[in-house]
């Protein structure tokens, strides 16, 4: 096949693929938590099995059935109705189960100590943190202030990160010339990376002034931070798999490898969007 026709056949898969995902992602949040609930925790149960492979790979060890265990303690942690009743002032349950989380691994390591037991809880933290972590702040961000403004903010990463993915890869394709991070992610370059901040820009403009919520100075500021947020989880994820000798996470979905390949600019880019309502609510 000429390399003209697999490059149109890569962008549409990889389009389609990204169309489907969008879609199914806005259902499941427009449905509310009980829906993201199952969702998110299947997603994390993906993710960490990816996670898990990568790792077998290169001879290295987690505890798997805590990381299961405590992943979805993690998420059912961050529920709405939790928010309610905080452990105290200004905790949450989710800082509790990680904590009993880290002294899990620790008593465990000390009752039956592997071969590399330090190694071994470092990894398996690194997971906890990266995956259900991460994927908690999905809940909270749909429920940030309410149930209803909330499915608005979150509509916010989901479109930039889409319009940036998007933009991305045609002003890559086109006028890609110079490294973005030669030495994690070849690939990316800083032509790409400006074309992408433009275009996620273009959609949070045009939605948060049709929505009424954001000054287009609020709407550059916060395009700036979520472009950030999604370059970095990019990245992150290709340092990741390059440190542990991996081209892809898993093949589950065309075009994008497995669900920590598609997810993780919206990992770092919901967060982002959490915090970034947050402090903007605490400096009005």
């Amino acid at each position: 096949m000429p390399c003209g026709e697999a490059a149109v056949e890569t962008l549409s898969t990889r389009v389609l693929t990204s169309v489907i995902g969008f879609l199914i992602v806005s259902a499941l949040v427009w449905i509310g938590w009980w829906a993201m609930l199952p969702a998110l925790i299947a997603v994390s149960f993906f993710g960490l099995s990816e996670y898990f492979r990568m790792l077998d790979r290169n001879d290295l060890d987690v505890r798997r059935l805590s990381l299961g265990v405590f992943g979805t303690a993690l998420i059912v942690a961050s529920l709405p109705m939790f928010s309610e009743y905080a452990p105290w002032p200004g905790g949450s349950w989710r800082e509790v189960v990680l904590t009993i989380a880290v002294g899990t691994l620790l008593v465990l390591e000390v009752i039956r100590p592997g071969e590399r037991p330090l190694e071994r809880v470092v990894y398996s933290l690194f997971g906890l943190l990266y995956i259900p972590w991460l994927l908690g702040y999905f809940m909270l961000l749909r429920y940030s202030p309410d149930g209803q403004q909330g499915l608005l903010y979150f509509a916010l990463p989901l479109l930039a990160t889409f319009a940036a993915d998007i933009g991305g890869f045609f002003a890559g394709h086109f006028f890609g010339r110079r490294k973005l991070a030669p030495e994690v992610s070849p690939g990316k370059t800083v032509e790409g990376a400006i074309g992408g901040l433009a275009f996620g820009f273009v959609v949070v403009l045009v939605v948060s002034q049709l929505a009424g919520i954001w000054t287009p100075l609020q709407a550059f500021l916060y395009s700036v931070l979520v472009a950030s947020a999604s370059q970095l989880g990019d990245l992150s994820e290709s340092l990741i798999k390059r440190a542990l000798r991996t081209k892809d996470s898993g093949n589950s979905l065309p075009g994008h490898g497995g669900f920590l390949d598609r997810l993780d600019s919206l990992m770092f880019a919901v967060p982002a969007t959490y915090f970034f309502l947050n402090i903007s609510a605490f400096t009005n």
